[in-house]
């Protein structure tokens, strides 16, 4: 089943106060490129995020946004420092008194001075955090995927009601081929006729424009090309391997060997069931742009 390039998915995983959320978007794009964002104390998982991804998808343009929340209050702890905060106070106080101050010293006047308070934080611990942000990622990974199965799966019918189109139109184009050369057989003869009055008119000299005129409008080489890259591009639809740069190289055959039967035609009936074969090759050609 081909894939969409287009997608979103999203998950979450939470364990012992600790929030991972996860989401994952994608465009079209004719390789794999990957970007991603992510808290400033994670940056060690930014590889091990690319190739999680990159496992699953071939291509796209991938956007990966990652946040982390932890509600642990073991998470940092606060002290005081005691004997910074006592002489700070105490100069404050001198200070008071030498100058003649009020003294309106409070707790949050010493508290506004950084030196305090000691911080320290809990050191992270890496494996836990990588095992739960590889639990959200291949969550998201899961409906990221299953999203762009189902889009994918849209345009494969699409694209096959455009092949099947053109089938027709082929079949049209075999039908009234060897029609255009009895016509121009019988206008010819006509011609001569007219021309020559009673004269008898050379047979064999009409015989062979008649196979001239036949050889230069034959186009049942490419009808059946047409045919077999129409079945290989349905082959391809049913394949689960990544087939858009394939699926690309069989509509430009398509769309040749649908020029070359153009060039060729001399009806106006095979004309016009050309154009209608280039515009749905047109059609099928924007289709799998979005196709993985």
């Amino acid at each position: 089943m081909p894939r969409s390039m287009t997608g979103f998915g999203r998950a979450e995983y939470s364990e012992n106060g600790l929030t991972v959320a996860v989401e994952i978007k994608s465009v079209n794009h004719r390789f794999f490129e990957f970007s991603s964002r992510y808290p400033r104390n994670c940056q060690f998982l930014e590889d091990t995020l690319k190739k999680t991804v990159a496992a699953r998808v071939s291509r796209g343009k991938v956007d990966l946004n990652l946040n982390i929340t932890n509600e642990s209050s073991s998470s940092s702890q606060i002290t005081v420092n005691d004997e910074f905060a006592a002489a700070y106070i105490a100069a404050l106080k001198d200070l008071a008194k030498r100058y003649k101050l009020k003294n309106d010293i409070s707790v949050m006047s010493v508290a506004a001075n950084n030196d305090v308070f000691t911080v320290k934080r809990q050191e992270t611990d890496e494996e836990q955090l990588t095992n739960a942000v590889l639990v959200a990622v291949n969550g998201a990974l899961d409906s990221f995927v299953a999203m762009r199965e189902t889009e994918g799966d849209k345009l494969k019918e699409d694209v096959i009601l455009r092949a099947d189109k053109i089938l027709e139109y082929v079949t049209l184009v075999e039908n009234r081929s060897p029609e255009t050369v009895k016509e121009y057989s019988e206008k010819l003869t006509a011609k001569l006729n007219e021309i020559l009055e009673d004269r008898n008119v050379d047979e064999q000299r009409v015989l062979t424009e008649v196979a001239i005129f036949a050889d230069k409008v034959a186009v049942a080489e490419e009808t059946v090309r047409l045919r077999s890259h129409i079945e290989q591009l349905k082959r391809m639809l049913e394949d689960t391997k990544e087939v858009g740069r394939k699926l690309d190289f069989i509509v430009q055959e398509m769309n040749r060997e649908t020029n070359t039967i153009g060039s060729k035609a001399q009806d106006v009936t095979i004309a016009r069931a050309v154009v209608d074969m280039k515009a749905e090759i047109e059609k099928i050609r924007e289709q799998i742009q979005n196709i993985e």
